[in-house]
């Protein structure tokens, strides 16, 4: 089981996750979708393609572009479309 907090509570939890570059992605599914907002952030990966990103809030703390995914992800990293991962903060455990 693998596991994302933020500000001591719980925003993501899955069984199923896929681990890319030392990053643990969750399936969308898994997201606590009250703490997330979308971000007008992307940036690009030369392998994965373009990155968007969610601000992630609790308790009124905004955390910003601290949650990432790729939409439509290049082929090599078709593994992890539909999947969201963490930094700035956010504790990843599995």
């Amino acid at each position: 089981m693998a596991t994302a907090s933020w500000n001591g509570v719980t925003i993501a939890e899955s069984g199923e996750y896929e681990v890319v570059e030392g990053n643990v992605y969750f399936p969308r599914s898994a997201l606590r979708e009250q703490y997330f907002a979308p971000s007008a952030t992307t940036t690009v990966c030369g392998w994965k393609g373009t990155a968007s990103y969610f601000d992630v809030v609790v308790d009124g703390q905004t955390n910003q572009g601290a949650a990432w995914y790729y939409a439509d992800p290049k082929p090599a990293a078709a593994n992890i479309r539909g999947h969201v991962a963490f930094w700035r903060g956010v504790t990843v455990t599995r």
